[in-house]
């Protein structure tokens, strides 16, 4: 009889999922041993111990549904960048993207635990472990946005697979969808327009602008008032329609938005890896800790 606490122990020794290592206990009437070589015949103990080892290149993909109703785009992060040119993990990270448009989870813990389209009898954790398994490096679904259409979802995948930008826009053409999908891929804005900035955010910029400018010598009341000019700067930066078209940098995003009838509701820019901190490799200290 498979009993929880042989389930627990199995699990502490592999590192193995819950249902994994209930599957096999089963399968072997509740011997250890040969279920702990079941799991390694089939990659799952070896998948697990591979889950501690930081995974910052991968790729980012886009999906936009047939019908053009619905969009998403996904990171899904591998150890190495070799990887990102591996066939059977490219087709792996578009079906994900395709399952989080038909299935719409809330967010990557629902994904995961939900049953694999792409994949007969496995949820997405299950096929993933069985990815680790086969490609032999550590993978992760790290994040993922969900449009659906106000008018026109379009996509844009760069450098293959470097950077990914979904757009969702009220109004426009497909011609001016790909514009903007280019000018956020080349320009990381963070938000659409000034009213979407937080409040707080503004108020440290200002903060800070005020400083700068004191410390170039200006009297405080001068500083004020040169505050309120730099400011449109960041907003420049950070707000799509206050950034200068790529194309053509004498006109602003927002005048191509006026000429074109077009209106941008909100967009997702993802490029691989950022914000991953990647590990420094040092083999001696590897080697050592493999002694003790």
């Amino acid at each position: 009889m498979v009993t929880a606490s042989l389930v627990k122990e199995l699990r502490e020794k592999t590192g193995a999922g819950m249902m994994d290592c209930k599957k096999v206990l089963t399968e072997t009437d509740g011997d250890m041993e040969k279920a702990m070589d079941l799991l390694r015949e089939r990659g799952i103990a070896k998948a697990a111990k591979k889950s501690g080892r930081i995974a910052a290149e991968g790729l980012v993909e886009a999906y936009v549904s047939e019908d053009g109703k619905t969009g998403a785009i996904v990171e899904i992060n591998s150890e190495t960048d070799f990887v990102a040119k591996n066939e059977e993990f490219k087709t792996f990270v578009m079906n994900v993207a395709k399952q989080i448009v038909n299935k719409n989870p809330k967010d990557v813990e629902e994904l995961l635990a939900s049953p694999a389209e792409f994949e007969a009898g496995k949820t997405v954790q299950e096929s993933l472990v069985g990815k680790i398994a086969t490609i032999g490096e550590n993978l992760s679904i790290r994040r993922f946005e969900r449009f659906e259409a106000k008018g026109i979802i379009a996509k844009y995948i760069h450098g293959d697979g470097k950077i990914a930008v979904l757009v969702n826009m009220a109004k426009g053409t497909q011609e001016v969808a790909k514009d903007i999908c280019m000018q956020i891929a080349a320009a990381k804005p963070e938000f659409v327009k000034k009213d979407e900035v937080p409040a707080e955010r503004v108020e440290k910029e200002m903060e800070i602008l005020k400083v700068q400018t004191m410390n170039e010598g200006k009297p405080e009341a001068i500083a004020e008032k040169i505050v309120q000019g730099r400011i449109g700067k960041f907003y420049e930066e950070i707000c799509l329609v206050d950034q200068a078209f790529v194309k053509d940098p004498n006109k602003k995003v927002s005048q191509l938005l006026t000429e074109t009838g077009a209106e941008v509701v909100e967009f997702a820019r993802f490029e691989k890896g950022e914000g991953i901190e990647k590990k420094e490799e040092n083999f001696a200290e590897e080697v050592m800790n493999q002694l003790k």
